[in-house]
């Protein structure tokens, strides 16, 4: 089914890598009903029934992932879009809930369409060869800076936006820069396992640093080990709050009320223009992901197209849809997949691994706490550094090809978002080439895009 000996994987490997993926991303599962929820003013049900959807869409879009385009991506509520759907669409906008669910299921079928027709691939297409290399380095910045971020080691400063740790309060037994050193040990650990190639790297450092960050915070009193239980009660609970809360509520609540208090017109201009904010970025977010992971992990082919993009992008795409019947908002493809790839996934066998996981966190959620941030941001800070090797491939002697490359990479880490770096990517190749008289140098599609993507900045 997964065609391991052509692909040259082996299943010990393939699920190495898919526990690897879902340890750097299982913090999903506790960041999105809380922002969610917060958006929703608070409302506990509400968190409890998206704590279930989360896992319930993550399992589905990943085994999908897995089944249908055997590719070793997952796939899960996406962060940036999640914080949309709370604070613009619930909160700033004012809809209920089950409307801005009702308003991804539209996103959703809206990808469906334009991936059954092409769309979506002959966009892929036009994305020149160097800002697909480009695409690859800027999420390894991406990612390594969000690893950077969420361990505390990067900080914020209101003088220069970003700063380093105070890591003299480790000796007032600061539980931040406690975490943050023992990130930096995790990095290490991960690079030195690495080097000596040992089998799985990357989830051995991860489960390693887990191990001594409990050992050394318990010992020192900084951070002791929690104790954790599973309430078998509380389970069959969250699932009866979901389903009167979340599961199908976009198809009576949502769309009934869709319009309330604006003419037919009106809500259509509104809704629409959500839909659009949505589709867009995550169709660049997962485009950005699918070609940069899949071109560190070498699945991509001579050509630099991906082969099993189509299907990918058709996972994707009913996996919103489904996520919104759900409860949750627009399910992606989740960028720390690269994690798996490095760790040696090839196949769609990794992806099943990480579904089940994503399926058992539902009633083993208290233990998933065992792994502190600390291990998974090392983890995460490591693939950044092996998404970096791209950087080798791009024409760096030509300004024409190197200025876009550059904006790319740059606008990834700085704007906080995958999908900006290709927007301002394409424009800027775009004008650069014209400008220049080099007009094979660019297709009629990436031309559109450009206009499309600077329509998009002068009024969304």
């Amino acid at each position: 089914m997964f065609k391991l000996k052509e692909k040259n994987a082996k299943i010990t490997t393939e699920i190495i890598a898919g526990l690897t993926t879902f340890f750097t991303m299982a913090y999903i599962v506790f960041v999105n009903p809380d922002l969610i929820s917060a958006g929703a003013g608070g409302d506990e049900a509400v968190k409890t029934s998206v704590f279930v959807a989360t896992c319930l869409a993550a399992f589905f879009g990943t085994l999908l992932m897995g089944l249908l385009a055997n590719i070793p991506f997952a796939q899960a509520p996406g962060m940036g879009l999640n914080a949309f759907f709370a604070f613009t669409v619930m909160g700033a906008m004012g809809y209920s809930y089950a409307q801005a669910l009702a308003i991804v299921f539209i996103s959703g079928i809206l990808f469906i369409l334009i991936t059954a027709v092409g769309l979506r691939q002959a966009i892929v297409r036009a994305i020149p060869k160097n800002l697909r290399y480009a695409i690859s380095v800027g999420i390894g910045l991406f990612i390594a800076f969000i690893g950077l971020q969420g361990s505390k080691i990067v900080v914020n400063n209101d003088s220069t936006l970003v700063g380093i740790a105070p890591f003299k309060e480790i000796l007032n037994g600061d539980v931040a820069v406690y975490g943050a050193l023992m990130t930096i040990l995790g990095v290490v650990i991960i690079a030195v396992l690495n080097r000596f190639k040992v089998p799985g790297a990357i989830l051995v450092g991860i489960i390693g640093t887990s191990a001594l960050y409990w050992l050394i915070g318990s010992l020192t009193g900084i951070d002791p080990l929690p104790a954790k239980s599973i309430d078998l009660a509380q389970i069959g609970s969250q699932f009866g709050t979901w389903a009167d809360t979340s599961f199908g509520v976009a198809f009576t609540e949502g769309f009934a009320g869709l319009f309330k208090g604006m003419s037919f017109l009106e809500g259509l201009v509104a809704v629409g223009v959500i839909v659009l904010s949505f589709s867009f970025v995550d169709m660049f977010d997962t485009i950005g992901t699918l070609i940069g992971a899949a071109n560190k992990g070498g699945m991509l082919d001579e050509d630099g197209n991906m082969p099993e993009m189509t299907k990918a992008m058709l996972a994707d795409s009913i996996a919103t849809t489904t996520g919104a019947v759900l409860g949750t908002s627009t399910v992606t493809t989740f960028v720390e997949s690269s994690a798996g790839i490095a760790a040696g996934g090839r196949t769609g066998l990794s992806s099943v691994v990480t579904a089940v996981c994503f399926l058992l966190a539902l009633a083993l959620a208290p233990l998933t706490g065992y792994v502190p941030g600390a291990a998974t941001n090392a983890a995460i800070i490591f693939v950044g550094v092996l998404m970096m090797s791209s950087v080798k491939d791009i024409e760096w002697d030509d300004a024409t090809e190197a200025v876009p490359a550059f904006v790319c990479i740059a606008a990834m880490p700085f704007c906080y978002s995958i999908s900006e770096g290709i927007f301002l990517g394409i424009i800027t190749h775009v004008l650069i080439k014209v400008l220049s008289f080099k007009f094979k140098d660019v297709s009629v599609i990436e031309c559109i895009l450009a206009a499309l993507f600077i329509l998009k900045y002068l009024f969304v």
